[in-house]
């Protein structure tokens, strides 16, 4: 999965800068949102996160490291320690595509650009539950998964 880049002075505030329980913090707010991980590990070292764990799919992989990542003081979220189950070969998967929100983005508008059709915003926000608390609250930098199909 690799290393991700964020903007680590932006984003939802769970932790203080140079706060000894930032990792804890951290894994406190995913396990409270959990999207399908067990066994998770989060470790922070300036403003890089490294989290590990058994994601129950590759959606719930891509969600735990969107929801670290998009949080203040996290500049880069590293992956690597995140294990998901191979999809059995023959089923097709899903196309997922990441989006930063930039200034004056609406849900709507991103579903017209992304999904053809603004009346669509409701499946970025499902696909985006744990990222996106409120559909009318998106923050710029903040980054989201666009399903596809």
């Amino acid at each position: 999965m690799g290393l991700f880049d964020f903007a680590a002075d932006i984003g939802k505030k769970v932790f203080g800068i140079g706060d000894a329980n930032a990792a804890e913090q951290i894994k406190e707010n995913i396990e409270a949102n959990n999207p399908g991980v067990t066994d998770l590990s989060v470790a922070l070292d300036d403003e890089v996160c490294t989290i590990g764990g058994n994601c129950d799919s590759q959606e719930a992989k891509e969600k735990v490291v969107l929801m670290t990542g998009n949080m203040k003081g996290v500049g880069s979220v590293n992956g690597d320690g995140l294990v998901a189950p191979e999809p059995p070969a023959e089923e097709p998967q899903p196309e997922v595509e990441y989006y930063t929100i930039e200034s004056g983005d609406t849900l709507w508008g991103i579903a017209a650009k992304f999904l053809g059709n603004g009346a669509k915003y409701p499946e970025i926000f499902e696909a985006n539950r744990e990222v996106i608390e409120d559909p009318d609250k998106i923050f710029v930098g903040q980054k989201i998964r666009i399903p596809k199909g």
